[in-house]
This record gives structure tokens, C-alpha cells and sequence, in this order.
């Protein structure tokens, strides 16, 4: 990890981007079957004045794009000439795979969250992860890594860190992450290697693979903005804190549920994503409606992650389900009575408020007013 010096300095990968300067750069990563160079779009930010180094990283599984446009966003946010530190935004780190619109690199399936630091002479995925270590994610002294669920299933905003390390403790109060599971991540994966090389970086989810969902963007750039705040990297940063914050330190205060029985999803919960012990989460049943299975909470539970397909096999998860407390509850019913679900743009994840919000659109006869400025 670089330290932080009293006067501002140059960030140098294999050229220079002095103080007081923006760059946008295509960095090549690695070759096409045809030859051709594979290219990671970056932005560097290097303010005028003296201070930390931030990475952010996105699409690091090629179809998880809510943070492709909150980097989007930050990279043409701040001015270098107020900035203290320097952002470095890696916008879109598995390129492949975000041509291909899939998670891993096309072909050989290698998951590149699963590939750092990566070596000179090894796999493409470690080759890459190589490259991408050594010029930007090594020279940085704190991060966010932003991610969506995986196709098919849809997750709140959350943070995943290693809550026993002082560094990403400290990350974590900064960026006001609400709910955080803890834990070391797997091997090979990005924010384990830097926060045990002494970068802290932390896994931002969010939402669902190959979409845009407005409300979670803006909350990751919140994100970056609170972080900015905390770390004195920006004095125009305005913070805002979560109403609360709740560290998942247990496998036991958390539990995927998954179907028993192939066939349709019909969720039941909601208004509110908080179900009671016992309650109906969803029906599984076949396309005769001749079976149905009944799915209920085995616990009062904040759901976290949520199916976004209809179809299941046996084995499938159905949700993730977060064990709360009824101060919990009450701060996640205030939290969502005043963002509501419009904003999440996925009608199929919001239980019966999708239904609430799908009524004036069935009603009969023509808008009077469709005419109007």
C-alpha cells in the first residue's frame, strides 16, 4: 500500500498522471484471439492537493452493471482541483465478460474475482488479475469493489468486508453501509488479497446482473461521497448517514432458503421485505396447480436477497433471509415507507407492493389528461 505524503504526487502505473489532472485511459489487459488488445477503461483523478488513494472497481463478473454506472457517475463528479488524494476508477474490469454479458470470462468459465493478485505466467484470468493488481489496485490505499447478485436473483444494498480487520472497520463506518456480512471472502478474491496486503477494500452488492436500478446506483454513490467525506478527500462531500447499521458476524443469523420442489414462484411476502417466523414467503407449485408447497420463514427476517426468476429446480435458492431484532424491524420499516420500491425499477422483486404499483396502469378507460403538457 502507498502512503499518504504531505505534498501532492504523481500516480504512475507505466506512465504518469501528475496532480491537478484527469485521465481517461483504455488499458490493455490482455489479447483477443484475433491479436487484438483487450482494454480496461480507467479513469484517474489525481487532485491538487495531498491525501489518500481511492480504487473503485466494477463489473469485475462481466454482467454485474449498477456500478458500471455509479463509476460512470463519479468519474464526471469531481474536480480534481478540490480533491485531496486521488480516485482511481477501474470502470469495467472483466471486459470479456461485459462484452459477452456474462459473470466469468467467456470459454473457459475462470472467475476473475477468484484470480488475485494473478501471476506473469499463468491462466488468462490470472494474467489479467496480474496486470490489474500491479498498476492500479496495489498503488491504492483504500477501495470499494461494486458488485450485483448473480443472474436470476436480486440483493439489497449491502457490504460484504472482513469486519475483524481495524482498516475495514474504519472503511466501513465511512461509507455507511447499512447491513454488512462479515467475513474473509474467498481465496483469489480482490478484496481479501488487497485488505490482507494493507488495502482495505470492501465488496459493495446491489441489485440484480444486466440492469440499471436507479435507487441502488444512488445509493453506491452515496457511498463514494461518504467515503470522500470521512477520509478528508473532498470538503464539498456531503455525507449522509444510515439510520442504522447492522454487522452480520454469524452464519447463524443468516440463511439462504432454498426449494424442495421444481416448478413456479408466486412470492407472498411484502409489502414490507420482512417476514415472521412462520409466515408464507412464497408458493412453489406445477403448471396443472395440482401441487403447491408452501415456503415459510423459519425466523423474523429481513430478506436480503430475493429469487428473480419464476422457474425453479430443487435446490434453488428462494431468498436470503437476515435474522432481525424489532428495533430492526422498526428502522427497516421507516427506511423503506420513505424510499418505497418504485425507484428499485424490478417490478417481479417487490412482492405485493408490484401489485400495488401495477393497479393504475389496469385501470379501465383512457387518461382525460394524456393530451396535457
Amino acid at each position: 500500500m502507498s502512503s499518504i505524503h504531505d505534498t501532492p504526487r504523481p500516480f504512475r502505473y507505466d506512465a504518469e498522471v501528475d496532480p491537478g489532472e484527469v485521465r481517461h485511459i483504455q488499458y490493455e489487459v490482455g489479447e483477443t484471439y484475433l491479436g487484438r488488445p483487450v482494454e480496461l477503461p480507467v479513469t484517474i483523478i489525481n487532485g491538487e492537493h495531498a491525501g489518500p488513494r481511492l480504487c473503485l472497481s466494477a463489473a469485475i463478473h462481466g454482467d454485474e452493471v449498477n456500478g458500471v454506472k455509479v463509476l460512470q457517475e463519479v468519474a464526471d463528479r469531481y474536480d480534481p482541483a478540490d480533491l485531496h488524494g486521488t480516485i482511481v476508477c477501474l470502470h469495467v474490469v472483466n471486459v470479456p465478460g461485459y462484452i459477452a454479458q456474462q459473470r466469468y470470462l467467456p470459454i473457459y468459465d475462470q472467475d476473475l474475482n477468484r484470480s488475485f493478485p494473478g501471476t506473469e505466467g499463468g491462466s488468462t484470468a490470472s494474467r489479467m488479475a496480474r496486470v490489474i493488481w500491479d498498476r492500479f489496485v496495489s498503488k491504492c490505499d483504500i477501495g470499494l469493489d461494486f458488485h450485483t447478485s448473480t443472474r436470476n436473483r436480486m440483493t439489497v444494498f449491502h457490504g460484504r468486508a472482513d469486519m475483524e480487520d481495524e482498516g475495514i472497520q474504519r472503511l466501513v463506518e465511512a461509507a455507511g453501509i447499512p447491513l454488512v456480512m462479515s467475513g474473509q471472502g474467498s481465496s483469489g478474491m480482490l478484496r481479501r488479497v488487497a485488505t490482507e496486503n494493507g488495502t482495505p477494500i470492501v465488496t459493495v452488492e446491489m441489485g440484480e446482473a444486466n440492469r440499471f436500478q436507479p435507487m441502488l446506483i444512488d445509493l453506491g454513490v452515496q457511498a463514494v461521497e461518504n467515503v470522500l467525506a470521512a477520509y478528508e478527500m473532498y470538503p464539498e462531500a456531503t455525507p449522509r448517514r444510515p439510520e442504522f447499521q447492522k454487522v452480520l458476524t454469524s452464519d447463524d443469523q443468516k440463511k439462504w432458503i432454498r426449494a424442495d420442489h421444481g416448478g413456479l414462484v408466486e412470492m407472498k411476502w411484502g409489502p414490507l421485505p420482512i417476514v415472521d417466523e412462520g409466515e408464507t414467503i412464497c408458493v412453489v407449485s406445477d403448471h396443472f396447480r395440482t401441487e403447491e408447497h408452501v415456503v415459510t420463514a423459519p425466523f423474523d427476517g429481513f430478506l436480503a436477497g430475493i429469487l428473480a426468476n419464476p422457474r425453479v429446480l430443487p435446490g434453488h435458492p428462494l431468498v436470503h433471509l437476515v435474522e432481525i431484532t424489532e428495533e430492526d424491524r422498526e428502522h427497516v420499516r421507516r427506511s423503506y415507507e420513505q424510499v418505497g420500491f418504485a425507484r428499485h425499477g424490478t417490478f417481479h422483486w417487490m412482492g405485493k407492493m408490484g401489485e400495488q404499483l401495477a393497479e393504475p396502469l389496469l385501470e379501465d378507460g383512457p387518461d382525460e389528461h394524456a393530451d396535457d403538457d
